[in-house]
């Protein structure tokens, strides 16, 4: 039996809403108000299906519709654009979401919880706050540099003789500003820092942080962006759809018999692909680091990074790296198995 659609373009004040009692056909056309848009969730006699845009809001809206006992569908806004008819506009945005919810290979956007969403928002912040500290860096290098003053190039490093460097004589003139900017970076540093120690609390108590963060190259920062991205990880078949979800699988090309390959599609999200990648860079390092002084402790996942950097070289051994990682998370996460780095070759001695 078809259940009743409600398709919603939200906005921040006026909602555009049209009702679909069967395929194809929209019976009634709303424009209401964000009070007057809950009163009409509430007020609905059956439980319908809504289908949303994942946009600003759309989490919100999705989880008290869900505790009304409606269904709720979030659709990624770049699926909905193709079916969209010639103008944009409220009325034509609805239509398109209609549409779109009748493709059957639609994958839809799970609905976060109020817990996700805060810790989406610790990471938002943290990253704004290291853009500004890096800005204030940049800017206090350029005036170094004007004057022939050289400063370390690692950011530890300068942040140690920062103070030292802007009291050198040639900027006594502008010395009280260079604090200030100094003070800035200070203030930047210590909130990503409380940043961390808030997600560290948040999740201390989590079973699946806690298994992540066991993962080579996966810290708290990783394991919290990388599960209220992912928030369900059971609707990807395996570790190589979710691997491919997040961009890590090559980008293809292809045409009849013609299969070509080039590098990783970067499609998903940059944010937790950027930090899967810093984590297999640290983690490669890590190798060969072992490989160097301890050879003979050398995991099988650390042979194997190893061995894939002398074919392919640091670089892209990293992505490949990060993109295992993914498919081990995905495991460590749907099995409830704690992270082991010589399971391969545990499976094939067994």
């Amino acid at each position: 039996m078809y259940r009743k659609r409600i398709a919603v373009d939200l906005a921040k004040h006026v909602f555009q809403l049209a009702e679909s009692p069967r395929i194809g056909e929209v019976s009634v056309r709303k424009r209401l108000n964000r009070d007057a848009f809950a009163r009409y969730l509430r007020a609905l006699p059956e439980p319908v299906e809504l289908v949303m845009e994942a946009c600003g809001s759309a989490h919100y809206w999705g989880r008290l519709a869900g505790s009304l006992g409606h269904k709720v569908t979030l659709l990624h806004a770049r699926y909905v654009k193709p079916y969209r008819q010639r103008n944009k506009n409220d009325r034509n945005d609805c239509d398109a979401i209609l549409e779109a919810a009748r493709a059957v290979k639609m994958h839809p956007v799970p609905v976060k919880t109020e817990m996700q969403q805060m810790i989406q928002h610790l990471h938002s912040m943290r990253e704004q706050w290291k853009g500004n500290r890096t800005q204030r860096i940049n800017l206090l290098r350029a005036v170094l540099h004007e004057h022939g003053i050289e400063a370390p190039v690692k950011v530890e490093d300068f942040l140690k003789v920062a103070h030292a460097l802007v009291e050198d004589e040639l900027l006594q003139a502008i010395a009280p500003q260079l604090h200030l900017i100094l003070a800035d970076i200070t203030h930047f540093q210590l909130s990503m820092d409380e940043c961390e120690k808030q997600l560290a609390r948040l999740l201390k108590k989590d079973a699946v942080a806690e298994r992540l963060d066991e993962v080579s190259g996966i810290g708290i920062l990783t394991a919290s962006a990388f599960m209220t991205t992912v928030v369900q990880p059971e609707r990807f078949r395996n570790g190589r759809m979710l691997s491919a979800w997040l961009g890590m699988t090559p980008r293809e090309n292809s045409s009849g018999n013609k299969r070509k390959l080039g590098s990783i599609s970067r499609q998903g999200n940059t944010y937790v692909r950027m930090l899967l990648i810093h984590g297999a860079r640290s983690a490669l390092l890590a190798a060969k680091r072992r490989a160097t002084t301890a050879p003979d402790k050398l995991t099988a996942l650390q042979r194997w990074a190893n061995a894939c950097s002398d074919r392919i070289g640091f670089n892209k051994a990293t992505v490949a790296l990060a993109n295992k990682m993914v498919r081990i998370c995905w495991a460590v996460w749907c099995h409830e198995r704690r992270f082991n780095g010589n399971f391969q070759l545990t499976i094939k001695t067994s």
